[in-house]
């Protein structure tokens, strides 16, 4: 039986941490079904297609990565794909407190579907969508923190 896993965000857009879990994921679950989720609670910079298409740019040299859109609720999503695994990234304990929440929430909703949580590499505990788009708005060069396509369509929407 393949270990089958989703990798859910909003991926506003992909940066180099978000990258740091699923290549790392790579190399402990057979295939990883990376989520493109619309959160309603936030006003996205790029729309899901062109979160969709940057995505696939990054993880190309991935060979057991899909990137999809998902709407509803990612246990279904998970169960969908025979996922056995929600893959989640913590950047600080901060990050701890919510992820809990969400993983018990879905532990309820979805008993066959662990939640893995994967830390962060070091040197991207710090980055979130957030601070790469508020350093792109400046101008800033955020070269370090999201891959080239990123950061070319970065400086194409502040541009404007």
């Amino acid at each position: 039986m393949d270990k089958i896993a989703v990798c859910p965000g909003s991926f506003d857009p992909v940066t180099y941490g978000h990258l740091d879990i699923i290549q790392r994921g790579t190399k402990v679950f057979d295939h990883i079904y990376v989520a493109v989720l619309n959160n309603q609670s936030k006003q996205p910079l790029f729309s899901v297609d062109e979160r969709l298409e940057l995505l696939r740019e990054a993880t190309d040299a991935f060979a057991n990565v899909s990137i999809e859109q998902h709407g509803g609720l990612l246990t279904d999503y998970a169960k969908q794909k025979n996922a056995q695994v929600i893959l989640r990234g913590l950047r600080a304990v901060s990050d701890f407190e919510y992820e809990m929440k969400i993983a018990t929430a879905n532990k309820m909703l979805a008993e066959d579907v662990e939640t893995f949580f994967m830390m962060t590499n070091s040197q991207y505990s710090f980055l979130s969508s957030s601070t790469v788009k508020e350093i792109a708005q400046y101008g800033a060069n955020v070269d370090q923190l999201v891959p080239q396509n990123v950061s070319e369509a970065l400086k194409a929407k502040f541009s404007r």
